[in-house]
């Protein structure tokens, strides 16, 4: 397998090691067991680097991230290169569903979709790598694997507390774009519930517990009752916010008003046994939080 990078970073990988390492060209050459020419010809990125050099340049996961595409070793010989349908991963098309809404809200929480350049398309769905690591490597990422038949990517920083969710297809960015999701800056983009899921009650449904995994919280009212909830709900993005809080009034509850233009509750002890009912969590976090709170 042929691994294809970001632009630059197959360079910027090889350079790094070489230098960390205090390595000539030729020592480098060795360690990896090729010939200088070759191995120049990947620095240069006129060919993509096979698979167990990556991973030998490759000393933590961090790297995994800036991956484009795995491709086989003839990739280069199939007609048409990048064009050519081989280079685009086949993916099923899931129709108008549950989960489909669910992910949505989880894309509309801690998610984006990224187009790069014309090469270059990613899912991103951030978290939590301690608070949030069962909600995303099981559930998120099963989720992606059952929707789309693709096996998602995960990184986890060694340098924070970040966790990532990672799809690199062209095919399921598109997909996501064409029922109702934007790329870039979801904040100054005004990404916001898609109509197909607003018209539908249990769409709506699967989609605010997507959003209250990712962007919710659930926590006492008071240390003297503290079998008194409330879920809170916070995001940047304000056209996303309103719409949500609007969604839970079209459902019969009663939120409160937002809050410093980024947040509100639901604090009524009847929204909350509703919640927990009809809508639940899939996220584990608050799943404990919660038993934690009703235990006797």
């Amino acid at each position: 397998m042929r691994i294809k990078l970001i632009k630059s970073k197959q360079r910027e990988l090889i350079l790094n090691f070489k230098n960390e390492n205090k390595l000539t060209w030729a020592q480098l050459a060795e360690f990896l067991n090729v010939k200088k020419g070759a191995l120049l010809e990947w620095y240069h990125e006129n060919n993509l680097v096979p698979k167990e050099v990556f991973e030998k340049l490759s000393s933590n996961s961090d790297n995994d991230k800036y991956i484009l595409e795995e491709k086989p070793e003839n990739w280069g010989k199939q007609k048409g290169g990048f064009s050519s349908s081989g280079s685009t991963k086949r993916i099923t098309i899931p129709n108008y569903s549950v989960k489909l809404a669910e992910l949505v809200g989880v894309i509309l929480g801690d998610g984006n979709i990224h187009i790069l350049n014309k090469h270059s398309y990613m899912l991103r769905i951030a978290g939590h790598s301690i608070q949030d690591k069962d909600y995303l490597s099981n559930y998120v990422y099963n989720l992606c694997d059952e929707l789309f038949n693709i096996t998602p990517k995960i990184y986890i920083s060694r340098r924070s507390n970040e966790m990532l969710v990672l799809i690199h297809s062209k095919a399921v960015v598109e997909f996501l774009i064409k029922i109702g999701l934007l790329s870039g800056n979801k904040i100054t983009s005004h990404v916001n519930i898609p109509l197909w899921i607003i018209s539908n009650k249990v769409y709506l449904q699967a989609c605010l517990r997507g959003l209250i995994d990712t962007d919710g919280s659930i926590f006492k009212m008071s240390n003297k009752d503290p079998h008194l909830l409330r879920i809170s709900f916070t995001n940047y993005n304000n056209t996303l916010l309103v719409t949500t809080r609007n969604a839970f009034g079209m459902l019969d509850y009663s939120p409160s008003k937002i809050i410093s233009d980024t947040s509100f509750f639901i604090s009524r002890q009847a929204d909350i046994v509703k919640y927990l009912k009809e809508i639940g969590f899939s996220n584990q976090k608050h799943v404990r939080r919660l038993n934690k709170f009703i235990a006797p």
